[in-house]
């Protein structure tokens, strides 16, 4: 928030660095934080820190540069800086949150393996937090899958937490990314595993908890997704074991129940997260098209919204969108609410100019 505030008031954190130190307390910080920053300017230097950032193969995004992941901008408290190894790719937009219990049953590994790796077989992108049992799990099911993982951490990247993983984090990096919002050199706290979880549900579509007690912070998780409206999907368990209460609990609560993978892609109104991605890089037959194709996604937007993001009038914008679901390029989904669709037709032709 600290960092939002300056970033607002300065238009970046470059220029609030080196800004005097009587326009820094104008940027509505308190003197606390005012002080600390004076603190950290006359003992850190940025030239100093970035050597070290690429002496670790660490790039950084803040959070108004295009390659910051958007959907994580969307959340309330997203991280105004974001660490990261790897690389972020637009198709990570089609994202999945698998989470559960460090403590995983025969069945939750199952479960956990074949739902992780069919969701990255279809192209969708597995972000977890690299923790004992079902995080692990998830993430080496999408690697030996062949699909896209990206790994959350609750410390500054060159710590690898818990240091079993140590190799599985050099894999994710090959096929995805490892990203935090700690700098170098931060140690794993137990104050920073909830707050990361904001993070993992930010990056995605929806959260799916495997298998999770109701006190865990897998729980945390899907709180967390409620509250920035993505989705949660729980699979059930037997109300016998302590593992599936937290799971039954979700259920219980409306969390959507899956039993394959499917089950998530048709909520999410995904089939091929591929697909999607030919869809966006379509010529599109008219400017207007264009400029709506790139308002839509997989999440329903109503068509005021559609015209206000846009600009165009209503009457414009309602014909055009008609077009394209004749097209099969948008679906509605019922009062006025817009996707892209699932496939494209095969008799749909885009004009080359």
């Amino acid at each position: 928030m600290r960092l939002s505030l300056l970033e607002q008031h300065f238009g970046s954190l470059r220029e609030a660095w080196t800004a005097p130190l009587a326009e820094v307390r104008r940027a509505g910080l308190d003197p606390a934080a005012v002080r600390a920053i004076t603190r950290w300017r006359d003992a850190v230097s940025p030239d100093e820190e970035m050597e070290k950032l690429d002496r670790a193969g660490v790039s950084v995004l803040t959070s108004n540069e295009e390659a910051y992941p958007a959907r994580l901008r969307e959340i309330y408290d997203y991280p105004p800086v974001l660490y990261r190894r790897g690389e972020l790719r637009p198709e990570d937009e089609y994202a999945v949150a698998v989470v559960g219990t460090r403590r995983a049953t025969v069945y939750g590994k199952q479960v956990t393996s074949e739902l992780a790796a069919e969701l990255a077989a279809a192209g969708i992108t597995i972000v977890s937090g690299l923790a004992r049992g079902v995080d692990t799990i998830a993430h080496r099911a999408a690697l030996d899958a062949g699909g896209r993982t990206i790994a959350v951490f609750a410390c500054g990247l060159d710590m690898i937490y818990p240091p079993e993983n140590e190799r599985l984090a050099r894999d994710i990096v090959t096929c995805g990314a490892c990203v935090s919002e700690y700098p170098l050199g931060m140690r794993p706290r137990a104050e920073n595993f909830p707050r990361r979880n904001r993070i993992l549900s930010g990056l995605s579509l929806g959260v799916l908890v495997t298998e999770a007690a109701e006190d865990s912070g897998a729980m945390i998780t899907a709180r967390f997704a409620v509250e920035q409206n993505r989705e949660v999907f729980a699979v059930p368990g037997s109300v016998l074991s302590p593992a599936s209460r937290g799971t039954n609990r979700l259920i219980q609560d409306g969390a959507k129940l899956v039993r394959q993978a499917s089950d998530i892609m048709e909520e999410l109104n995904l089939t091929s997260a591929a697909r999607q991605m030919e869809m966006r890089e379509l010529l599109p037959e008219t400017g207007i098209e264009a400029v709506l194709l790139r308002e839509l996604g997989a999440e329903p937007c109503h068509i005021d919204e559609v015209c206000r993001r846009s600009g165009l009038p209503v009457a414009e914008v309602s014909g055009t969108l008609a077009m394209m679901e004749l097209k099969g390029l948008v679906k509605q989904v019922g009062a006025m609410n817009y996707v892209l669709a699932r496939e494209l037709r095969p008799e749909y032709h885009v004009k080359v100019e």
